[in-house]
């Protein structure tokens, strides 16, 4: 009889709003459906308190950063902030990774000064951050691949990267330089979509030691939660995402590999526990 490994659910908002209250109960939905820890990641000051609280009280793991989305509202004072806290938790084996920090481009604010200088300076006071106390990195990646290959190449630590490209849809050349430089790719719903062909393409191909596995609960449903706009203008609401729909999506990647389920289970939780090696402590933690 074959064991199961259990999943690991590399990124996943627990913390946030759709949630709120429930999320007790959506992690134990989650841990019904085999998924044995997910990575909480922190995304601004105000929130670092809530991943951490929600780590260990499903005993998962978490990270701590401010996400490019929120530098608009962030204060220089707040990288301080950030140092003060990865310090006062530096004992912490939850606290696996520095995180999610990292470029957009996709937003139009964000692609225009002053605020696309304010990310990268942001990014880079991070990086440099998750160098200083030898953390990997998650990171946040839309339109910006190519950005955030250069800084990490410019402030790599001497015993390289560790880390997560979350949500990945970049080009193959771009995977592969994420990969060279220490990173893993993580990939979620959206491979789950016909239409997403390059993606597909991308986690059917790439080797299987680059990927991990994750939701972004409560964003990026696959396409059995998701809506259109069209239905969605009509009052139907978009389907919310949950770290216990990561076995189906995983479901839909070993069939685009051609592996078993198992298979798949076995190598991603591997490829997590390299990309993140705190992670492999927590298995023997009281959660």
């Amino acid at each position: 009889m074959t064991v199961m490994t259990p999943w690991i659910d590399t990124h996943c908002h627990l913390d946030a709003p759709e949630f709120g209250a429930e999320a007790p109960q959506v992690r134990a939905r989650a841990r019904q459906a085999g998924v044995g820890c997910c990575v909480i990641p922190g995304v601004e000051l105000g929130n670092f308190e809530a991943v951490r609280s929600l780590a260990h009280q499903g005993g998962d793991a978490y990270a701590l950063g401010i996400h490019p989305l929120y530098v608009a509202r962030a204060a220089d004072a707040d990288l301080a902030g950030l140092a003060d806290e990865l310090q006062r938790r530096r004992d912490d084996p939850r606290l696996v990774a520095l995180g999610e920090i990292g470029l957009d481009f996709f937003v139009p604010e964000l692609q225009q000064s002053p605020l696309r200088e304010r990310q990268e300076f942001f990014y880079r006071e991070q990086l440099k951050l998750a160098r200083q106390h030898d953390l990997p990195v998650i990171l946040h990646v839309r339109r910006s691949a190519d950005r955030l290959l250069k800084h990490l190449r410019e402030l790599a630590p001497a015993g390289g990267w560790h880390g997560i490209a979350h949500a990945f849809n970049g080009s193959q050349q771009q995977a592969e330089a994420f990969v060279g430089l220490g990173f893993k790719l993580g990939f979620g719903g959206t491979l789950t979509f016909e239409a997403a062909r390059t993606i597909r393409q991308l986690a059917a191909s790439l080797p299987l030691q680059a990927l991990v596995l994750e939701t972004d609960a409560p964003d990026m449903p696959p396409h059995w939660l998701y809506q259109t706009a069209q239905a969605r203008a009509a009052g139907v609401p978009q389907g919310r995402n949950e770290p216990a729909q990561l076995p189906r999506i995983a479901q839909t990647l070993a069939e685009l590999r051609g592996i078993s389920i198992e298979a798949l289970a076995a190598a991603t939780s591997a490829n997590a526990l390299a990309a993140l090696p705190r992670l492999a402590a927590l298995s023997h933690l009281p959660s």
